[in-house]
């Protein structure tokens, strides 16, 4: 039977391994609380505990079994936790491995003035966020290269789906509709990478690298009011982004402009994205709702 091993049991990983659960796989993974760990047994995932101060108690126990593998803990200042604790115990079972992923971001490609990039584009990021995924990236390939590790590079656009998208910004009052002129961001819903990456999972092709986006890159400000649309409210009111408020992480999300090219995953993996624009994406999110209230 298959067994995915997520490190970093998160957000995105969840998704696919209840993909891959429906289909009679088992899952496994690692997370940085008890509380969360009990959750996840909770629903059928063998969980550990792990992080950057906490390595994983007997990584052999934990990663027996494996047939696939991803990775989708974000490197801090020091690199990338799970390298830096289990590169070796990785490297141990490499040739059992039928598929492994690396969760990275579209912030590798750095500031493109809005212009476009797809997967063959310069590797120049800008910020410290996209040059420790650059660095981390590199890593898990060097796996491969040494190890034969089937290594495939996933980079993320602006993940957004239930509980973590516009909708519940301009409900709870956080969300800004700050203007910068020519700015453009991608993003993509969280369902969506679940369904690229198992597109992979059974057309795998060691040593690629997918871009994973939605088709239409578009300006913060407009999926803000977009959101306040389906909500039937008024939209925030436009900010300057010179006089807004950001905190420097937020602040630092709009020192890079640029359109992603999803083109790879739609031809070679023949990928149909559920969500295909933010406008669906948006719209699912409440339509699901609906459905949980009824």
């Amino acid at each position: 039977m298959p067994r995915l091993f997520c490190f970093g049991y998160g957000y995105s990983a969840a998704r696919l391994g209840q993909r891959l659960q429906a289909r009679g796989w088992t899952a496994a993974g690692t997370c940085r609380t008890q509380e969360k760990a009990e959750r996840l047994r909770a629903q059928g995932v063998e969980a550990f505990l792990f992080d950057r101060d906490r390595p994983l108690a007997d990584p052999r126990a934990a990663l027996a079994g494996a047939t696939h593998l991803l990775a989708s803990v974000p490197p801090d200042a020091r690199g990338d936790p799970v390298l830096d604790h289990h590169a070796a115990d990785i490297a141990a079972i490499a040739g059992g491995i039928a598929w492994a992923g690396y969760l990275s971001t579209t912030g590798v490609y750095g500031d493109r003035a809005g212009g476009w990039v797809d997967e063959e584009s310069a590797l120049e990021p800008s910020t410290e966020r996209g040059r420790r995924r650059l660095a981390a990236e590199q890593g898990w390939c060097a796996l491969m290269h040494e190890h034969g590790l089937p290594v495939h590079l996933f980079r993320l656009a602006g993940i957004y789906g239930p509980g973590r998208s516009q909708i519940d910004g301009v409900r709870d009052g956080t969300a800004k509709r700050i203007v910068k002129p020519g700015q453009i961001f991608s993003r993509i819903h969280v369902d969506d990478i679940a369904g690229v990456l198992e597109a992979s999972i059974d057309r795998p092709n060691p040593g690629r690298v997918y871009n994973v986006c939605d088709n239409e890159p578009a300006p913060p400000a407009d999926v803000v009011a977009h959101a306040a649309r389906l909500l039937g409210v008024s939209p925030p009111s436009e900010v300057a982004f010179e006089e807004a408020d950001l905190s420097p992480m937020a602040r630092s999300f709009y020192s890079e402009s640029k359109r992603v090219s999803n083109v790879r995953i739609r031809e070679e993996l023949g990928v149909t994205l559920t969500h295909p624009t933010y406008r669906e994406g948006l719209a699912a999110i409440l339509a699901a709702e609906e459905r949980g209230r009824a």
